[in-house]
């Protein structure tokens, strides 16, 4: 299964500028690759989780383009508002 969010405005790219990340019913894995005019794929590659908590987790992402490290943050007790952050501290690009 893939857990999945959707995020209409893109991936964040400036600490500055959180982006809506809404909690989408799990995928099947042959969905890694469905797009259509009204959804696209950001990135792949792996993920592996740094922190978490009730809250917020945080994760890198090593895609296409390298690691970006990412904080999703619940904004509600409902566990389908949450906000995308791209976190300050990065990790080393290789």
């Amino acid at each position: 299964m893939l857990r999945s969010w959707a995020v209409p405005r893109g991936l964040p790219e400036d600490p500055r500028r959180n982006r809506l990340a809404i909690h989408v019913p799990d995928h099947d894995l042959d969905h890694l690759t469905y797009e259509d005019a009204d959804k696209s794929i950001a990135d792949t590659g792996t993920w592996w989780l740094e922190n978490r908590d009730e809250r917020r987790f945080v994760f890198v992402l090593q895609g296409r383009s390298g690691a970006r490290r990412y904080a999703l943050i619940r904004t509600s007790e409902a566990d389908h508002d949450w906000l995308l952050h791209l976190t300050v501290d990065q990790p080393p690009i290789a």
